[in-house]
């Protein structure tokens, strides 16, 4: 059966490219370890045979992710063909979701292989993501609906966070919601556990962070909780928060509307690469609230929640745990 063709990388090309930085002495342990975790998880694979190619459901960076049937139970999967093959990077992302264990997050199933070196990471369909679900016409974007969403998508955080993984590139169209309208976190591509080396070329440019727009050379995981509050306030918009087509406009759309930032709000800012950059200076003010909110349709609680999750000050910045504790959520 011919189902997925692929011309991945070899584990040793892909082995190269991941691991440039390494000590050639450090560089034979490290192949020699990818080598046998790939012999381990070749021996635990099934044939990609063993499923029915459907639809192609999205196209990402890491990976083209197929609608398929399982031809010996019928079950409906979801299944992403990994660029890479057996990479570094994917077998990170495979140990990743291997050790997620959360109603939101997506499931993982298993790990198909083809002749061609193919990996392709089985996991459970979920019919919509969330960039689609909120183009519907019943989109249902009052408070209820959006503080449910809200708060499943920060127990989902606040388990990767626990568990030691930043996401790194949270966004709309890589949060699904099923038939039940149970929202799951999908696409670990990105995703490190913490204490690796991390790039501050993560997260898609809408959802990124000040700290890595102004080109921070460390970072936590409170990059995901700026992303969640971008989120956030998308649910409560129908568009998005910040929509700039470069790094520069990026951070030019965020001043316009939180202020620029500066040592008082944000102590180390001055120290940031793109902080010598010329920007109008933007006073603070309540544009958040006043602009973009202009028929009160967030409380008090709801500004201050939106406010700690955008803080400029990863520091400051609220945490999963903090939040879901947030009076937004009683009220």
């Amino acid at each position: 059966m011919d189902f997925f063709f692929t011309a991945n990388e070899k584990v040793i090309s892909g082995l190269k490219k991941s691991v440039v930085t390494l000590s050639p002495e450090k560089m034979k342990d490290f192949g020699m370890g990818l080598m046998c975790r790939s012999r381990d998880l070749i021996s635990g694979c099934v044939s990609v045979d063993d499923y029915e190619n459907l639809n192609e459901i999205s196209h990402g960076s890491f990976g083209i992710v197929y609608r398929a049937r399982d031809t010996k139970t019928g079950e409906i999967v979801a299944i992403k063909e990994e660029f890479d093959g057996f990479s570094f990077s994917s077998l990170r992302e495979i140990d990743i979701l291997k050790s997620l264990h959360h109603p939101s997050i997506v499931k993982f199933k298993q790990v198909a292989v083809d002749d061609y070196d193919g990996v392709y990471v089985v996991m459970e369909y979920v019919e919509n993501d969330l960039h689609g679900y909120m183009k519907r016409p019943l989109f249902n974007s009052s408070l209820i609906e959006v503080k449910r969403l809200m708060k499943e998508l920060l127990e989902g955080v606040k388990y990767l966070h626990q568990n030691k993984v930043m996401h790194r590139d949270l966004k709309p169209s890589n949060i699904l919601i099923n038939s039940k309208g149970e929202l799951k976190i999908c696409d670990f591509g990105m995703s490190r556990q913490f204490g690796s080396v991390y790039s501050p070329r993560v997260v898609t440019l809408w959802y990124r962070a000040p700290e890595l727009l102004l080109g921070a050379k460390t970072y936590s995981s409170a990059i995901d909780m700026w992303s969640v509050g971008c989120i956030m306030a998308e649910l409560l918009l129908k568009q998005v928060l910040f929509k700039g087509e470069s790094e520069i406009e990026q951070l030019h759309q965020i001043y316009r509307v939180l202020g620029t930032p500066n040592e008082a709000v944000w102590p180390g800012f001055s120290k940031l690469p793109g902080s010598r950059a010329n920007f109008v200076i933007q006073p603070y003010n309540n544009i958040l609230r006043n602009k973009l909110f202009p028929t009160a349709i967030l409380s008090d609680f709801g500004y201050d929640l939106l406010e700690k999750l955008l803080s400029y000050n990863p520091e400051k910045r609220i945490t999963p745990e903090a939040a879901l504790r947030h009076g937004w959520f009683d009220e």
